[in-house]
């Protein structure tokens, strides 16, 4: 009798305990399953070459324009425009500050038209590299609408269309790994959102080509190297750990730019 009323207890128990695990997996399910969407195949990429692009923390070609005060670390550049088109002053940029001409800030400012043709023809063979690099691991991720605090871990990033990061986003990956994001239209970061680099990541190893306009929203925060076909404007308190490269015009509003 006594072996009959346990086995109904038992079996009692052994039900609350599979239910009980049950629930805990449900609540992984999708903390795990977003994870696992935003992780591309793994395959190894190689850097984007920047050559003597590489040691500008911003280069533009038709001028950076800004509102005052503006924290540059890091060398600037124009060309082929005037340095008078690139209205940052002496005392906004700890590094050098290089025009085509005699006309930009002084007494700060270096005219080495030889150096920033180089470097210019450099930005723009980056930009084609990265354009055609092929057979991307994920192709048009959240329908051009990332963010969340979703993961994204190495490899090649396609969208054919706009992107728009709504909300943060990591990047998860060792100090070597290489991130490529292709974006052939807009690129647009709202206002307060930041990526975030996890595991060692390095910005110096984050690319981004874009096609269209670049807008870094009011107090965003950026990492990587911005490669635009267009123009690149960061609005009031953004901030970017990495390079802005564009074939057209910078606009600052109080920003700090710092090279990776």
């Amino acid at each position: 009798m006594k072996l009959m009323k346990t086995i109904p207890i038992m079996a009692m128990l052994l039900i609350g305990l599979i239910w009980s695990c049950d629930s805990e997996m449900e609540s992984l399910e999708p903390q795990e399953a977003n994870r696992i969407a935003f992780d591309p195949i793994q395959t190894v990429r190689t850097r984007i070459d920047l050559g003597e692009a590489e040691d500008f923390v911003i280069l533009s070609k038709t001028g950076i324009t800004n509102v005052y005060q503006s924290t540059i670390i890091g060398d600037v550049g124009t060309s082929p425009i005037t340095g008078a088109a690139l209205l940052l002053t002496c005392t906004e940029v700890d590094g050098l500050i290089f025009t085509v001409d005699a006309a930009g800030p002084l007494p700060c400012r270096e005219t080495n038209p030889t150096l920033l043709s180089e470097a210019v023809l450099d930005m723009q063979a980056a930009y084609t590299d990265a354009a055609g690099r092929i057979n991307p691991d994920v192709l048009n991720l959240g329908a051009g609408i990332i963010g969340g605090g979703n993961h994204l871990v190495p490899g090649l990033y396609k969208w054919s269309s706009t992107l728009t990061i709504a909300n943060d986003i990591t990047l998860e990956g060792g100090p070597d790994d290489v991130w490529i994001f292709q974006v052939a239209g807009t690129f647009n970061m709202s206002s307060g959102v930041r990526i975030h680099l996890t595991g060692g990541a390095q910005a110096n190893n984050i690319f981004w080509q874009v096609s269209g306009a670049v807008t870094l929203g009011t107090t965003s925060h950026f990492e990587g190297t911005l490669l635009g076909a267009t123009s690149i404007a960061a609005q009031t308190g953004a901030t970017v750990n990495g390079r802005l490269l564009v074939q057209t015009a910078v606009t600052l509003q109080m920003n700090t730019v710092t090279f990776p």
